[in-house]
């Protein structure tokens, strides 16, 4: 029986990842925990021949909000709380993000008639900037998960968090 080094939580057998802080359970990470098969290092434990947690987490961020729940309605991933997390994140992080274009949108079209076209130029420019920070912001998030890591954004990670029952 294994434990994790960071939280305490018991391993499941064969587990790369602690199942509910997210903490590496590797061999000299603390645990007593067996190695993983060869081929399968930097990956979590498989779910029933399917993906691996981790990979199924960086897919849930894939196509935006769409892969979101296609991971919560699929078994074996609907009761992974490491997919399911990630699944509930990337839908908050998708809506919140059509909410902010829409209400960009809105005051660039207000300030662009104000301004006779002025401002909806400069508007656009920095929405340019802006997205490609979100762009950046999302390969970050991507990469996280992939790596098996419990990374929160705020207020939205709180959300997710909620729906799993963390």
């Amino acid at each position: 029986m294994a434990f994790c080094s960071k939280c305490g939580a018991q391993l499941t057998e064969g587990a790369v990842f602690c199942g509910t802080c997210g903490a590496s359970s590797a061999p000299g990470a603390g645990t007593s925990t067996p190695p993983p098969p060869p081929g399968s290092a930097g990956r979590t434990s498989s779910t029933t021949g399917g993906m691996t947690s981790n990979v199924a987490g960086f897919l849930t961020y894939l196509v935006g909000f769409v892969t979101g729940i296609i991971f919560l309605l699929i078994e074996p991933y609907k009761n992974d709380r490491f997919v399911r997390f990630h699944a509930f994140q990337s839908i908050f992080f998708n809506v919140a993000l059509i909410v902010v274009m829409i209400v960009y949108s809105i005051i660039s079209a207000i300030l662009g008639a104000i301004s006779f076209g002025i401002l909806a130029i400069l508007m656009a420019l920095f929405f340019f900037v802006i997205w490609l920070g979100v762009v950046a912001y999302w390969i970050f998030l991507m990469y996280k998960a992939y790596k098996g890591e419990y990374y929160k954004i705020p207020f939205v990670g709180d959300l997710a968090e909620k729906q799993v029952g963390m």
